[in-house]
């Protein structure tokens, strides 16, 4: 047994600080997965919706041709602005540049993640993610808040009727080309048992997201189960998410690091509190083209 004065190197020098750093933000975007990126200006982009209201009419010899009727509708996409930006200590500044790239690297990263998920929270429940409460900003632009989308109320434990009533609430000019499930309707799915026992949804076991279900393109990801009423679970979010739905980037801002003077509100001056200020913003726009293409399953 070692003696108790025995000097352990521990108490001899400090542990080496390596470059590598853990990063334990975590998110992805199911919105991003399912449909196109797609330029967005800064003002905006405007798009013109087109339909022709009726069938083509068969004309009789010398007979009168009747009017079939067309409707013309804008819908804007504007991007939105949105920050994320955290306190550090000044200790960074004085740091060596590579272990400062290393900071900014993984605050870019985390930033990358933290606007992935925050885009499903806007885009699927037109809610601010920094405080789950409805945002005005984006009113009824969100799949939750637009009347035209359809909602199939649970009802019943068959998962597959239920996605099947989803895809039939669409409009008939559309596929269902996209589904977006929550953790817990996957979990339900995996559950599934065949009477010869086999499980025709093993994909989604253990937490597994396999990426297409039946061939039609899914993700899985807790941003789905996200609510403004804790009354209500989001179960899945279905439709044509590869024509009916636009989105994307206006404009990227680099990583800030602001020294001086009190940016976000905080108790304390940056310089009186020895810290320093990252900040990072976006501008992020969609705009869904037809409410009618899509529908959601959601449990009271």
């Amino acid at each position: 047994m070692a003696d108790a004065n025995t000097v352990k190197a521990g108490s001899l020098f400090d542990p080496e600080l390596v470059k590598e750093m853990f990063s334990k933000v975590g998110g992805h975007s199911s919105v991003a997965k399912l449909a196109n990126q797609v330029p967005v200006a800064f003002s905006g982009n405007e798009y013109m919706t087109f339909s022709l209201d009726n069938e083509i009419s068969i004309v009789g010899e010398s007979g009168a041709k009747p009017a079939g009727g067309a409707t013309i509708s804008p819908v804007t996409v504007k991007p939105l602005k949105v920050v994320y930006q955290a306190r550090i200590t000044d200790e960074f500044i004085k740091c060596s540049e590579e272990k400062q790239l290393s900071y900014l690297e993984t605050f870019a990263e985390g930033f990358a993640k933290k606007i992935a998920r925050g885009l499903d929270i806007m885009v699927f429940h037109g809610l601010n993610p920094a405080t789950s409460s409805a945002s005005a900003a984006i009113g009824t632009n969100s799949f939750d808040t637009c009347t035209a989308v359809s909602t199939v109320a649970f009802s019943t434990a068959d998962y597959e009727a239920l996605i099947t009533g989803g895809v039939n609430a669409l409009a008939s000019q559309y596929d269902c080309n996209g589904i977006a499930i929550s953790k817990s309707y996957a979990a339900d799915l995996a559950g599934i048992t065949l009477n010869g026992g086999q499980r025709p949804y093993e994909a989604f076991m253990w937490g597994g997201n396999p990426g297409a279900i039946r061939g039609i393109a899914c993700d899985v990801n807790d941003t789905v189960a996200v609510s403004a009423s804790t009354a209500v679970s989001n179960y899945c979010y279905l439709g044509d998410f590869q024509n009916a739905f636009k989105w994307g980037y206006a404009e990227q801002i680099p990583l800030e690091v602001i020294q001086y003077g009190n940016p976000d509100g905080g108790a304390l001056d940056l310089k009186q509190a020895n810290e320093v200020l990252l900040r990072t913003e976006a501008y992020v726009g969609w705009g869904i083209l037809d409410g009618s293409a899509f529908s959601r399953i959601v449990k009271a």
